[in-house]
């Protein structure tokens, strides 16, 4: 048996699977091993598994023994494997270590590297992983590498004839699942004389 994944999130006494048996006399159903935390438990009439307790997704996947025993004869029995798998949601959206950076840049400069930008998700796997972008401002005269996180100027700023400050809204995007979270930072850029 391999039941639909379940989410980490999954209360105890969740539905996991119906096992059942050809066999013309009642049997027994028992969890008989592979189950060394104790997440399951087994109706020993109808078969069905459910969850006994709240699930911690780093044990998973567990593969556990069910066995059929007949009901007036326990020498006779069969065991299946059920195979079980959790899914990591998605519980925590992407953090800059701070909502503001202030960069100064010189006047006049070719295109330039401005400030590496890094920010955190304590999701693991695909959920933790990072993209980068640009929400808001001025997107001609800056753009960011999206797996780097690197900000850069695209051209050289005139201080006497452009705007001296210059503030970009940046954005780090998780790949989860379900949905994907962002975590935000302003980007403040000072154009030096």
């Amino acid at each position: 048996y391999k039941p639909a994944p379940l989410s980490e999130k999954a209360l105890p006494d969740t539905f996991v699977e119906q096992t059942s048996v050809l066999y013309n006399v009642p049997v027994i159903y028992s969890i008989v091993s592979g189950d060394p935390n104790g997440y399951f438990i087994i109706d020993p009439s109808t078969g069905i598994i459910r969850t006994r307790k709240n699930l911690t997704v780093e044990h998973f996947p567990v593969s556990f023994n069910v066995q059929a025993t007949d009901s007036s004869n326990s020498n006779i029995h069969n065991q299946v494997p059920v195979i079980v798998e959790v899914i990591d949601e998605n519980d925590f959206a992407p953090v800059f270590p701070s909502s503001l950076v202030e960069e100064e840049l010189e006047e006049n400069l070719p295109a330039t590297q401005i400030v590496q930008l890094k920010a955190q998700d304590k999701d693991a796997g695909r959920n933790g992983f990072l993209t980068y972008g640009i929400l808001s401002g001025d997107s001609l005269k800056f753009r960011i590498d999206e797996a780097t996180g690197i900000l850069y100027s695209t051209a050289s700023f005139d201080y006497e004839e452009e705007a001296t400050e210059y503030q970009i809204v940046v954005y780090a995007e998780d790949d989860g699942i379900p949905e994907k979270k962002r975590g935000y930072c302003t980007v403040v850029i000072k154009i030096i004389d």
